[in-house]
């Protein structure tokens, strides 16, 4: 394999990548410098943990990574994308591509039943098995009982079964998830992380988090600190 060849290879390797990463807002008080010169790299099928405390930094981290907010200085790749080069337009063509959410407030329609919502992101992207594959998806996650369910009528814990399997089912390459059992208690935020990192193994899915549960951290194969706003540690979790 030559020089080139082996570029070629660590490109495709790197799901995510951040150069010189900032973001500074304007406040009644001045500007405010949130994230500064975050480097960092995420491998392909990395579970990658965010951590640091309240207002340090993390869900904006989060949000630059996933396309959803735009950085004030520096780089941001995902996958073969450039994201600081696009518009919001095109950026929401690779998420809709790309990427699937789970959040703490579960983010789910109303108006759509269990299995609708799951079906939704498949749909976008004109799958015609989108039927089929939320429907899978949501037995894994032991909710077969619960296709024509709307949100009101769901338990929170099965509201984030619903958006793990809707994450899951639209085939996204990159999963990103905030605080995904912040809003559970002890028991079944112990269920979710279960689900969560059985089916990334299963998907093969990039997964990057934000999370204050210790238990949900060390699943991961590495984590990453931010301190107001920098990077503080990067360190493997894996034996």
């Amino acid at each position: 394999m030559n020089i080139r060849d082996v570029r070629v290879v660590q490109r495709l390797e790197t799901m995510i990548k951040t150069v010189g990463l900032g973001k500074t807002v304007s406040t009644s008080e001045g500007q405010l410098t949130i994230l500064k010169g975050i480097d960092l790299e995420i491998k392909k099928s990395e579970s990658v943990a965010i951590i640091g405390a309240s207002g340090s930094g993390k869900t904006t981290l989060l949000s630059l990574l996933a396309g959803l907010d735009v950085p004030s200085r520096g780089d941001i790749f995902l996958g073969e994308h450039e994201l600081t080069s696009l518009d919001e337009e095109q950026r929401a063509r690779v998420r809709g591509q790309m990427v699937g959410f789970v959040f703490q407030t579960f983010q789910l329609l109303s108006s759509l039943t269990a299995i609708e919502n799951v079906m939704l992101p498949s749909e976008l992207k004109g799958d015609l098995h989108a039927q089929e594959k939320a429907a899978e998806v949501l037995r894994r996650v032991g909710l077969e009982h619960r296709f024509n369910h709307y949100p009101n009528q769901l338990s929170g814990g099965e509201q984030q079964r619903v958006a793990i399997a809707r994450a899951f089912a639209s085939t996204a390459e990159v999963l990103f998830a905030d605080e995904p059992t912040g809003n559970l208690d002890t028991a079944t935020g112990a269920h979710i992380i279960d689900l969560i990192f059985e089916l990334n193994e299963e998907f093969g899915t990039t997964l990057v988090l934000v999370t204050h549960d210790s238990r949900l951290a060390d699943r991961c194969t590495r984590y990453i600190q931010i301190d107001s706003g920098e990077l503080k540690k990067n360190e493997s979790l894996s034996s």
